[in-house]
């Protein structure tokens, strides 16, 4: 892949408190920001191909500059009701940032000449674009591929903050 940086280490859970208090006691991570209900639709969003439709709860931190995030389906097939499925609450994902759209569409390009299918991608309010990979042959679930727009990158360095 391209020019990326790692920026984010990810669980799915079914029980955000109690994730957020173990990653706490074990990382750190001082103050949790929840954003509850964040609705993924079928005009910016595909899973496995089609048209996706559903919620989750998501929950960042902060262990130093790596971002931790949690994420708790509320409702919809998704990635992340999948995983709880056939693996239970863990380690979902790792996410690299690239720097503009089309290091996007080539870092996912990419992952797919190397093996590593796109398996859900969208975008998110704010113009965040997102795609997750297959990962497993490198020893984890999934690798998130994102371009993250300065507006949404003032919202994360805003939550690193509180971890001061």
């Amino acid at each position: 892949m391209r020019d990326q940086t790692p920026v984010q280490v990810a669980w799915v859970t079914d029980d955000l408190a109690a994730s957020e208090r173990m990653l706490s006691a074990l990382l750190g991570a001082r103050t949790w920001v929840r954003m509850p209900a964040v609705h993924f639709g079928p005009d910016t969003c595909t899973h496995r191909g089609e048209p996706a439709d559903f919620v989750a709860d998501i929950s960042l931190s902060y262990a130093g500059d790596m971002q931790l995030e949690l994420i708790a389906p509320v409702r919809g097939d998704s990635i992340y009701t999948e995983f709880l499925s056939s693996h239970g609450a863990g380690l979902h994902h790792i996410c690299i940032a690239v720097p503009d759209e089309d290091a996007f569409e080539a870092a996912l390009g990419d992952a797919a000449a190397a093996g590593a299918p796109v398996v859900t991608r969208g975008v998110m309010p704010g113009g965040m674009h997102f795609g997750y990979v297959s990962g497993t042959d490198a020893g984890v679930p999934f690798v998130e591929i994102a371009y993250i727009p300065r507006d949404i990158q003032t919202f994360f360095d805003h939550v690193k903050q509180q971890q001061q």
